[in-house]
């Protein structure tokens, strides 16, 4: 008689500020997976990212379990791999290293122009549907009032900042990183030892869910992408 196949217990954590309606389109097989959806909390002022993810950890109650992080929540899964037994770590539309990021982002960490960046606006999104924008630029403010969970100024600042100076120079062995080619925010020209998805961008997780859906569950098994 066969064994019944032990449940694997998947954990995905969303990008900067958004909530895990960015994978309300996800679907793993229910006789194999459990899904269960992370979300972001209000960090203290000068909390370090460290401090941060032994706090996330505590919502996380399997071992040997998955992790998967988009963008900064990409990050912050590496950051709480250090003190959990997983079974896979993936990371989508994110870095492995400090040395994936853009030269923008470099720049910014060695003059402090992120301090710069207009973090207030987002309490103000809903003003810029009466400016003269174009449809493309309207629909992704759309797509960011629908997911974007977190207005806080304070916590903008602190995710950026910590996004920049991530210090992490080399990937944490096993690994798996999901690329889209035509990724914005973090160009693929700056990523190696990626599974690359053809035309996908930074919100592939939104808009390229069949693909995730088709090849997420051989990638958690096998920790690669099977033709």
């Amino acid at each position: 008689m066969k064994e019944p196949q032990e449940i694997i217990h998947v954990y995905f954590m969303p990008g900067m500020a958004a909530s895990p309606g960015i994978f309300e389109y996800i679907r793993l097989p229910e006789e194999i997976f459990q899904m269960h959806f992370l979300k972001w909390k209000l960090p203290e002022k000068k909390e370090s990212l460290e401090s941060y993810a032994k706090k996330m950890i505590l919502e996380v109650n399997h071992s040997n379990c998955v992790l998967i992080g988009v963008s900064l929540g990409g990050v912050i899964v590496q950051e709480m791999s250090k003190f959990l037994s997983l079974k896979r770590l993936i990371i989508i539309s994110s870095v492995k290293t400090r040395f994936e990021m853009p030269r923008r982002m470099r720049f910014s960490r060695v003059t402090g122009f992120y301090r710069l960046l207009p973090t207030f606006i987002v309490n103000y999104m809903e003003k810029f549907y009466h400016l003269p924008l174009g449809s493309f630029v309207k629909k992704r403010l759309k797509l960011y009032e629908r997911y974007m969970e977190i207005k806080n100024k304070a916590y903008l600042d602190w995710g950026f900042k910590k996004m920049i100076f991530w210090d992490r120079e080399i990937p944490i062995e096993g690994i798996v990183h999901i690329h889209g080619d035509k990724d914005i925010v973090f160009p693929i020209k700056y990523i190696s030892d990626c599974i690359v998805v053809p035309t996908g961008t930074h919100i592939m997780i939104i808009n390229k869910y069949r693909w995730f859906n088709r090849n997420l569950p051989a990638i958690i098994c096998e920790g690669k992408l099977i033709p």
